[in-house]
């Protein structure tokens, strides 16, 4: 996410804050580096260009200039301009006082108009809400079956649409029926074509009149850059979007829909696409957004999502059996399940302050697979106790988890040493430091 973007931005303020003093030229020099990285990253011309003169305003002011530390005090500057282009701050959707609230997502084909619902009803589930599915795309059949696919996964209701109807007539007996059942959220999957037409956008128009939803959606791919952005403007204009949602964001390295979209439309971004998964969908938050893109990282959000995968009960759980020393391998690889709910390791990275100078880090993500193979592979009596294992055991582990021996042993070698490892930070924590030796990095 961003990181093409990050990059270019970590380079440059980075050699601006290593000088003591700055002048007006310093600034100069660095803002047409900001600009040019603005313009690879596919970033609205006009918007580039206002925001390169709104910092420069601020940047060579004397405040700035003459501060302490006048290279962070640009950076500061240039955060919350970052901020201001994509809206400031988190905007939420706006919930009717009388259920339902009608969410109507709309968009071209091929924008992720119907997994996102899945998944936005998936996230509005885990909120406590009762979300309702209303497939309404009658021109692509396979709309409708996906859907429903999609949300016996979940766990969610899907209206049984009769491809037949009307989308109109279609959408308020399936309310109707969310009324009756107590449903406090429904999320209309309008049809889309592959261009814009006037057809297409005559039958949102009409169910805009005839459902007047609280909240109208408009989904956009964020790798199609500054099209999805001109076409965001076009719906706009012809339904009044409440909102935006950006699909595939975690793919995009250059994120120019995301830094225009706001300012080009003046609608917010409410929630992104970060991954396949089906609770791949997050809140869109501005100010960690700006804060990611400037090598802050993210750690609201990691702590967000870390508090989603793994429960206060068994943290404590395994805080107990790390005391204890009785930690096993079965608990290994229970942990290591629930850092894998948290997104890959890349994204996790992301969000740490400091790491986007870390380039070229291949993350074999496969090599997680293993792992849980070789402890598949083992008897409950040898995930309890590893010292029972020994080399004819190894190369039955070996054989029935598809890897080498040295594998196997690899994987035994590093669950000692992080055994050893809790140990000393369990008994540091009581005597108020770390115990001795070195971390065991590898």
């Amino acid at each position: 996410m961003f990181t093409g973007l990050s990059s270019r931005l970590e380079d440059v303020f980075r050699r601006l804050r290593s000088r003591g003093k700055l002048t007006e030229a310093n600034i100069r020099d660095a803002l047409r580096e900001v600009r040019l990285a603005l313009l690879e990253a596919d970033v609205n011309y006009g918007v580039v260009k206002d925001f390169i003169e709104r910092v420069r305003e601020k940047a060579v002011g004397t405040s700035v200039l003459q501060s302490l530390t006048p290279g962070q005090q640009v950076v500061k500057v240039v955060h919350q301009e970052l901020m201001n282009l994509m809206g400031d701050s988190q905007s939420k959707l706006t919930l009717a006082s009388t259920p339902p609230t009608i969410i109507m997502l709309v968009g071209l084909q091929g924008s992720g108009k119907t997994t996102t619902a899945a998944k936005l009803a998936k996230r509005l589930q885990r909120e406590g809400r009762r979300p309702f599915l209303i497939p309404a795309d009658v021109n692509r059949p396979a709309a409708i079956t996906q859907l429903q696919v999609l949300g016996q996964q979940i766990g969610v209701p899907v209206w049984e649409t009769n491809p037949a109807a009307t989308p109109v007539d279609i959408c308020r007996d399936a309310l109707t029926m969310a009324r009756s059942r107590g449903h406090d959220v429904a999320i209309i999957d309008t049809a889309g074509r592959l261009h814009i037409d006037e057809g297409m956008m005559e039958e949102l128009r009409g169910l805009r009149r005839a459902l007047t939803p609280h909240e109208i959606l408009f989904v956009a791919d964020s790798m199609t850059g500054q099209d999805a952005v001109n076409v965001a403007k076009t719906f706009n204009e012809a339904l009044a979007l409440d909102g935006v949602i950006l699909t595939k964001l975690d793919g995009d390295a250059r994120g120019g829909a995301a830094l225009s979209i706001w300012t080009v439309i003046g609608k917010p971004i409410k929630f992104v696409g970060t991954g396949e998964k089906i609770d791949a969908l997050e809140p869109f938050h501005p100010e960690r957004i700006a804060s990611r893109i400037l090598g802050m990282g993210d750690i609201l959000s990691l702590i967000e999502r870390a508090e989603e995968a793994i429960s206060v009960e068994k943290a404590k759980e395994i805080e107990r059996k790390l005391r204890e020393e009785s930690f096993t391998l079965a608990d290994f690889k229970e942990q290591l399940q629930q850092v894998r709910k948290m997104g890959s390791f890349d994204q996790i990275l992301s969000m740490l302050p400091g790491t986007g100078g870390i380039k070229n880090l291949q993350v074999d993500e496969r090599e997680f697979v293993r792992i849980e193979a070789m402890i598949n592979s083992m008897t409950p009596a040898e995930r309890q106790n590893p010292s029972t294992i020994d080399g004819s055991r190894r190369r039955r582990i070996a054989q029935g988890s598809g890897t080498q021996i040295q594998d196997v042993n690899r994987l035994l070698k590093q669950f000692a040493e992080t055994r050893k490892l809790m140990k000393r930070f369990m008994q540091g924590g009581k005597k108020g430091k770390l115990g001795g030796g070195r971390w065991p990095l590898r």
